[in-house]
């Protein structure tokens, strides 16, 4: 998730108020469509809010590339990037990522995401519409089903395959 860090570390002190809103609905929606387990990964979760929302399904781990937004969560957390994960393979029961991977190169992103998940575990990822990479995110999530949430399109698969 290149370039933006700054930006979000200077953001951090407002975020979770100014986000939380849309975040958890965003949360609800991912409950709703797999079934949240295990140990969860939260791929681009900022401050946490969304994170903190699985909390009571999950163990859930908080990744996000900007190190002051992370702060803001008091759970587990990794500073990391969504096109290089810091995880073995199959690490995971579900992974999450709650509008955070338009920053990030989508088919990276993708093929780390499907790797850190463990055989039938689950995925969620949900994409802003108006995102520049939309189209794109359309052709590479293809395979998923997906949900639409107004500004937002959840792609997810309930069972992965290996």
């Amino acid at each position: 998730m290149p370039g933006n860090s700054g930006y979000y570390a200077a953001i951090s002190p407002g975020y979770s108020a100014l986000h939380a809103e849309e975040q958890l609905a965003k949360a609800e929606l991912i409950k709703k469509s797999i079934p949240v387990r295990g140990l969860l990964l939260d791929i681009g979760a900022g401050t946490g809010v969304s994170t903190a929302a699985f909390e009571k399904s999950a163990l859930c781990v908080a990744l996000d590339p900007c190190r002051e937004m992370l702060k803001r969560y008091k759970g587990l957390r990794v500073v990391g990037k969504a096109e290089q994960l810091p995880f073995k393979s199959s690490s995971f029961d579900c992974v999450v990522s709650v509008t955070a991977l338009h920053h990030a190169d989508l088919r990276a992103a993708k093929r780390e995401l499907l790797r850190v998940t463990k055989p039938l575990g689950s995925v969620a990822v949900s994409f802003f519409k108006r995102a520049e990479g939309f189209k794109r995110a359309l052709r590479i999530f293809s395979g998923f089903s997906a949900v639409d949430a107004g500004a937002d399109l959840l792609f997810f698969l309930k069972r992965i395959n290996k």
